[in-house]
């Protein structure tokens, strides 16, 4: 297995403040139904994208706790925000990003043709409540805005709140992808790489 740029931080050599951002990440919303050994790698520190929140616990705190909000307080239905998700992680290429959440969104619902779709860089075809989410998040990430088609029929379907919270999610998880990717955070032992990795040489 490949290792993160960042040296992982073991829970045992934390700093109080890193500790309470541990704490607040293993002990919230995330960890119902979870036992601790989720959040852990074999190093017993945080896997994903959280070890790198834990070199700057304030800030990475507060970001934590958006992307809490965002997954377990939005208006979004589960599928519509698993699949934007998903559509952001592979605008990245975020492998771990993407192996964790697709995951969750079959949990959710999603259909397995539009997650294959996704991650194939596919639109879908059917103008439905996945189509137009897709939708207004592909052109959001490829145009960095959105035309008043893709807009007025997101709104019409999430309402203002929604629509609102559904910008918040792609900017968050494009943090996460952001993360994820420059410090080259591995996938678990065992997991084959959605898009065939992309990592930078360290010689270049």
């Amino acid at each position: 297995m490949s290792k993160s740029r960042l040296p992982i931080l073991p829970v045992d050599k934390l700093t109080a403040d890193q500790r309470r951002l541990f704490d607040n990440i293993t002990g919230g919303a995330r960890s119902k139904n979870r036992p601790l050994a989720d959040f852990l790698n074999e190093e017993n520190g945080l896997k994903g994208p959280f070890n790198a929140f834990l070199y700057s616990p304030e800030a990475g705190d507060a970001a934590q706790r958006l992307g809490e909000i965002l997954r377990f307080q939005s208006t979004l239905p589960g599928p519509l925000r698993e699949l934007a998700i998903l559509t952001v992680a592979a605008h990245w290429r975020a492998e771990y990003e993407w192996w964790a959440h697709a995951k969750i969104a079959r949990t959710e619902g999603l259909d397995e043709a539009t997650i294959q779709a996704v991650k194939a860089g596919e639109p879908l075809q059917k103008n439905d409540g996945p189509g137009v989410v897709h939708g207004f998040v592909r052109e959001l990430l490829n145009n960095r805005r959105v035309g008043g088609g893709a807009f007025r029929a997101a709104r019409e379907l999430l309402g203002d709140r929604g629509l609102v919270e559904l910008v918040m999610l792609v900017g968050y998880y494009g943090l996460i992808s952001a993360a994820l990717n420059v410090f080259q955070v591995p996938l678990p032992d065992g997991v084959a790489p959605t898009f065939n990795g992309e990592e930078v040489s360290e010689k270049e």
